[in-house]
């Protein structure tokens, strides 16, 4: 990489010092995986600083989402979004469900849940929207409609560490909310996921689950996987944690001067805080209109790349789109006018939590 470019993602990682004292401690115990000491400390410490009472670790972020399905015996059809990361999907085909998709509001980007009711069938047994960078979908409305029809709904809050409504955790929304640590997220523990539940018993058969299905030593009680967090990285988690609030100041203040510096280019437009929300601003999206602001989407992307700034176009392609699930009727673009042109118009400009302001300044200047 071009020590010049403009591509640092990853949240500070604390000081080395820091952490040489937890590998002596996880080398003296001898204790590397399987529920070990800082497993058990690092699921106490999140539910505490989530204002959750049940979490799971999990050793990525896509396995909460497969176990989520697995533990609430989802089958059939799930209603879900084409506008996420493939990984919300592909934990529905893994296990054997049929992806419905249904489009996006135009201002949150999340699922609009005026298009649900529409795209329920004797099938559907569940609903699975996203926060999509880290703004909290209309939980309500979606609670109502799954109450109305008998329907689990599973948040896929990849985006969502720490964000609250009116102070209360969107983690507490719906069945099931599931998390990402991947290095590239506000809170990460290298690679990582949690899977948020609302009971004791629940998370007692989450736990059984991402350790092959083992209740004890000789009885198996389901077809479970090997999703389990390894001491190492629950202590790079614990660490990080002490930083997550500094990471998420220094997001904001970041994402305070991107606004103010684009604010009146013409043809470029990015979304606003929601009034009452804790944000966490895991991604700063800018919306690119071809036709005011006379270069496209992707010129400006290859633009930027071009002088070594790392753009996302993030989400793009659709899901949708995939070889996968592009068959399937809901996946018809014209069922989907919301999502694809959104995806047209998207890219996230470099937020981390290291970012200087004479970086932004760079950035704005080119866009």
């Amino acid at each position: 990489m071009n020590s010049k470019q403009i591509t640092v993602t990853l949240p500070l990682f604390p000081d080395l010092q820091d952490f040489i004292p937890y590998l002596k401690d996880i080398w003296q115990k001898k204790w590397l995986t399987n529920n070990g000491y800082y497993h058990q400390k690092l699921e106490e410490a999140l539910c505490e600083y989530l204002g959750v009472k049940h979490i799971s670790l999990f050793t990525n972020g896509t396995l909460p989402l497969i176990t989520a399905l697995q533990a609430l015996r989802i089958t059939g059809e799930v209603i879900t979004t084409p506008f996420s990361f493939v990984a919300t999907t592909h934990s529905l085909w893994w296990n054997g469900i049929k992806p419905v998709f249904v489009d996006i509001e135009p201002v949150t980007f999340n699922m609009d849940p005026d298009k649900i009711e529409a795209a329920i069938t004797p099938k559907t047994t569940a609903i699975m929207p996203v926060h999509v960078y880290g703004n909290p979908c209309n939980t309500e409305r979606i609670q109502e409609i799954a109450d109305k029809y008998g329907l689990k709904v599973i948040y896929d809050a990849a985006h969502a560490f720490g964000v609250t409504v009116n102070g209360k955790s969107i983690l507490e929304a719906g069945d099931m909310s599931t998390l990402s640590f991947h290095a590239t997220k506000v809170y990460n523990t290298i690679e990582g996921g949690a899977l948020v539940c609302r009971d004791k018993q629940t998370k007692k058969r989450i736990d059984y689950l991402k350790n092959f299905g083992f209740a004890d030593e000789i009885t198996v009680i389901a077809p479970g996987i090997n999703g389990k967090m390894d001491e190492i990285r629950s202590a790079y988690g614990l660490l990080n944690l002490k930083q997550v609030d500094w990471a998420i100041e220094n997001r904001r203040q970041a994402a305070t001067q991107y606004r103010q510096a684009l604010k009146n280019v013409e043809g470029i437009s990015f979304m606003e805080d929601i009034q009452g929300v804790r944000h966490n601003y895991s991604y700063f999206p800018i919306f690119v209109d071809a036709e005011k602001y006379g270069m496209s989407r992707d010129e400006l992307y290859f633009k930027m790349k071009e002088n070594n700034i790392l753009g996302r176009r993030y989400f793009y392609p659709l899901i949708s789109t995939f070889p996968t699930y592009r068959g399937l009727e809901s996946a018809k673009q014209e069922n989907l006018p919301v999502a694809t042109k959104v995806a047209d118009r998207v890219i996230c400009l470099p937020m981390y939590a290291d970012l200087k302001k004479n970086n932004v300044e760079k950035i704005v200047k080119l866009v």
